[in-house]
């Protein structure tokens, strides 16, 4: 895991590489990649890559970066890790290429070269890089399918940026922070700035699943060759039954590629499914016992969202080398200036993994396996339920979504005085899944905009989210409720949410977050049951260890990993936590962005 960053001059007139502009950037990045750094600098001073090391696979020299290959006409800077490494490397090896190090970097370089931007295809694992292509005088970039990896970018018509974080691209200096209406209006919609904006005009994310291609021409629109509706769409085809067997090697699969590392993987345990099941399925795959780590705070000691005592039950069922932390509002306190200049983009969640991250870092691990992705595969979340009644029951009545916005704009202010304001849309935001998943996960509705920015930015900012993300969020084309609802969570919260959050909060303390229910390959194997009249859910995925989990664990009610931030928040300032992650909002984004 690591941080890059890159300049190219692709317009004739345009200056060539500033090497301290890069090295701004590349400095910017030193908690991702704390191991090393690189810069490599093109000879016509045209091209410029960084790198950021974090050492996980190949320690030695070989896996340093920039790497070049065949005299320099290749040139990479990556981040990530890619779990099917060896199986590519031996079939290259096969086919007559020639390896000088152990490392997927390497694979990278001569994959490209045989199959240019096909080679995505054949990726498994995290990743986002650039590949500087001598002859054709062009850059490649690529994301991997879900997102797990960021890679942001910036091009004045001159000269193309890009790096790892929007902060270190600001790092550099010479670039347009206009803010972007689209980015601030989702911030605030949805807690967290949805892919591909942020919150400045000018700087965009690659997105999810997409290449790029930039040369004397400029950059070319993103091009997409992984996406989550795809998938399933396709599996709608051949739906299939689903067996306990085909289900639990599926996982165990996953796990396989996820333990690749050449230092030691370790895990979060909380008393969810989850991360019960990796840590269950993971005691199976290895010898040595699982390092896991526990989070729990002080102000949820004794009630239903402590996390400590079923966890360390779980621990001890599977044999881990365990250690629990307990955090307080003190402990927040101390960290929260380091947390928001952590926080590459601003987001309402994050805190839980930011922590986290911070004690199994103190453990001594660079490496630690997360059940993120578990709740949008396999339903556990309320909107499961929550979305499909909600389009269900008010998509049938004619013209509703007009009358509902006729009927809030009479209602919401009293109804605001009472409740939440969700109440005041249920008509006008509930009558088709897009609009029904907007009003179950979001913190203000777009109506509430004007209060909260300057109101030309508000209606501009939300114009532009409605128009080309939430009114084209195709899922009609499933044919399953549950399949709706796992594009939707899938394509929003976990993307430019949890994703996003994993990454800032583990490179805050050098940590590389891993996500086995995150992958692309597995998504693949399991999207014909997941499209199935009866698809496997949280359960079933948990019935899946040889060494069953117990019926305390398996009957918890779901919680989620709460936070005590209105505890925490409260002292300081009544007013700011009046209505919990709402004034959460408004704090993060004054302090992390003003």
């Amino acid at each position: 895991m690591c941080g890059i960053a890159g300049l190219f001059a692709h317009e004739h007139n345009a200056p060539p590489v500033d090497i301290d502009c890069l090295t701004r950037m590349n400095d910017a990045m030193v908690p991702r990649g704390p191991d090393g750094d690189g810069i490599w600098i093109s000879e016509d001073e045209r091209t410029g890559f960084a790198h950021r090391r974090l050492s996980i696979i190949d320690l030695t020299e070989g896996g340093a970066q920039p790497k070049q290959l065949a005299g320099g006409r290749y040139v990479i800077t990556f981040n990530g890790e890619i779990y099917n490494f060896r199986e590519l490397r031996s079939e290259l090896k096969a086919q007559g290429n020639r390896f000088k190090t152990n490392s997927d970097t390497e694979v990278l370089l001569h994959l490209y070269q045989r199959d240019g931007s096909d080679m995505v295809e054949h990726l498994r694992g995290m990743f986002a890089f650039a590949i500087f292509d001598r002859e054709k005088q062009g850059i490649f970039l690529a994301r991997d399918g879900f997102g797990i990896k960021p890679l942001y970018y910036s091009d004045d018509g001159g000269t193309f940026r890009f790096a790892s974080q929007v902060k270190a691209l600001l790092a550099g200096r010479e670039i347009d922070t206009e803010p972007s209406a689209a980015g601030r209006a989702g911030f605030y919609v949805w807690g967290y700035v949805p892919e591909p904006w942020t919150m400045f005009k000018k700087i965009r994310a690659l997105p999810a699943g997409c290449t790029m291609w930039i040369d004397h021409n400029g950059a070319r629109s993103p091009a997409r060759y992984f996406d989550v509706t795809w998938d399933l769409e396709a599996a709608m085809e051949t739906p299939a039954s689903w067996t306990p067997d085909r289900l639990r090697e599926a996982l165990l699969d996953t796990l396989r590629h996820h333990l690749v590392a050449d230092v030691p993987v370790g895990a979060f345990l909380s008393a969810g499914l989850d991360s019960a099941t990796i840590v269950g399925l993971t005691s199976e795959l290895q010898a040595d016992a699982l390092r896991s780590v526990t989070l729990a705070f002080d102000e949820f000691d004794g009630t239903q969202f402590d996390e400590a005592t079923l966890a360390e039950k779980i621990a001890r069922h599977y044999d881990t080398a365990h250690r629990t932390q307990r955090v307080g509002r003190s402990d927040f306190q101390d960290e929260y200036q380091k947390l928001c200049a952590a926080m590459d983009q601003p987001s309402i969640d994050g805190v839980n993994t930011y922590f986290v991250s911070k004690v199994t870092a103190e453990t001594g691990l660079k490496v630690a396996m997360s059940g993120l992705g578990g709740d949008e595969i396999f339903g556990g979340y309320p909107s499961f339920r929550e979305v499909p009644r909600l389009a269900g029951t008010l998509g049938k009545i004619p013209g509703g979504r007009c009358l509902g916005r006729a009927l809030r704009a009479l209602s919401a202010p009293v109804i605001s005085a009472i409740t939440s304001p969700k109440y005041a849309s249920l008509l006008e935001y509930g009558t088709c899944y897009p609009d029904a998943y907007l009003l179950r996960r979001a913190l203000f509705m777009p109506w509430e905009l004007p209060k909260l920015m300057d109101r030309d930015m508000a209606k501009a900012g939300w114009e532009e989210l409605d128009e080309t993300t939430l009114r084209k969020t195709q899922v009609d084309g499933l044919g399953t409720a549950r399949a709706k609802v796992s594009a939707l969570e899938a394509t929003w919260y976990m993307r430019s949410q949890l994703l996003r959050d994993s990454d800032w909060a583990g490179m805050a303390h050098s940590l590389e977050i891993r996500v086995p229910l995150v992958d692309t390959f597995l998504f693949k194997s399991l999207a014909p049951m997941l499209v199935s009249d009866k698809p496997p859910g949280k359960l079933d995925m948990a019935a899946s260890p040889a060494k069953p989990l117990s019926g305390e664990v398996l009957n918890r009610p779901k919680t989620g990993f709460a936070v005590p931030m209105r505890a925490w928040l409260l002292k300081d300032d009544p007013t700011a936590t009046e209505r919990g992650f709402r004034g959460w909002a408004r704090l993060i984004a004054e302090d992390c962005y003003g």
